[in-house]
């Protein structure tokens, strides 16, 4: 049985995920002279930190080569201002989720107050995506709002999932390399997405090797499956203040309720299997 926290990760990441892979929203960028998917995802995604630079956006997002951080940041910026990407990326998910899931407005009803409350009494030190989608969460907009609760989630969890990486010592490239040995992401792909180089992606899996967490022919040991799940439990363990202002009743009944529109979501077959956001298959 899933923890509650990794749970409450699995019903919230597809609600966010829509941003990622609904057409009309991967497209952010076209209409505003945005060049490529990538350009929009960076601009995008880091947008509620403002006018950030390469430098500190591939620090935060922690699993990025830097030099592909740097081809969209800070140019896009030039092209548009961070508060119309907020705004645009909000309405275009909303949109996503209206037409995957029958019924998002009356549902937002139930699962806003709650996701609030975690999202008002989550601790925001050492979360800067966190805190930057955090003061974003008042779109009037019962959906949008909705989407942004969950981004705000996501981020918390992905915050603490960049401190337990290195908390495991594990280096962004190796990050990659291990989970693509264990099947968490797609192994081909996966280099070229993240922007690493063939020789930085081979001295990674040089290093995993000398510590026996992969094999010669790249797949995960034991070991290297075993620190896996660990850096998962770290994560989840972090990841588990989010349910502190929720007795347990409630967060079982924020879970109940956001089954639904997350299975909705997933049967729409949006999201590939296995994926670069490592969100596993549903069972």
């Amino acid at each position: 049985m899933e923890s509650r926290p990794r749970t409450l990760w699995l019903r919230t990441e597809p609600l966010h995920a829509v941003v990622y892979f609904d057409e009309e929203c991967r497209g952010i960028g076209r209409p505003i002279g945005l060049k490529g998917f990538w350009t929009g995802y960076f601009a995008t995604r880091t947008a509620p930190m403002g006018r950030i630079l390469p430098e500190a956006a591939a620090a935060v997002l922690g699993v990025f080569a830097p030099g592909m951080v740097a081809r969209a940041l800070p140019g896009a910026w030039r092209v548009v201002t961070p508060e119309k990407l907020i705004d645009l990326r909000a309405r275009l998910a909303a949109g996503a989720l209206r037409r995957l899931v029958p019924g998002i407005d009356s549902l937002a009803g139930r699962l806003v107050p709650p996701l609030a409350a975690m999202v008002a009494d989550a601790a925001a030190p050492a979360r800067p995506l966190f805190a930057a989608n955090r003061a974003l969460c008042d779109r009037t907009d019962p959906v949008e709002n909705l989407w942004q609760l969950t981004t705000a989630l996501r981020e918390f969890r992905g915050d603490a999932h960049i401190a337990a990486l290195a908390d495991h010592g594990l280096d962004a490239p190796e990050a990659l390399v291990l989970a693509a040995a264990t099947g968490r992401v797609p192994r081909e792909g996966i280099r070229l997405d993240r922007g690493w180089s063939e020789a930085q992606w081979a001295d990674a899996g040089e290093r995993l090797r000398s510590r026996g967490l992969i094999d010669a022919e790249s797949a995960a040991t034991p070991r290297g499956r075993r620190e896996r799940e660990l850096v998962e439990d770290t994560t989840d363990r972090l990841a588990a203040r989010l349910l502190r202002p929720l007795t347990e009743s409630a967060v079982d009944e924020l879970l109940a309720d956001l089954e639904l529109p997350t299975r909705l979501v997933l049967g729409a077959e949006l999201l590939p299997f296995p994926n670069p956001i490592g969100l596993p298959r549903p069972v």
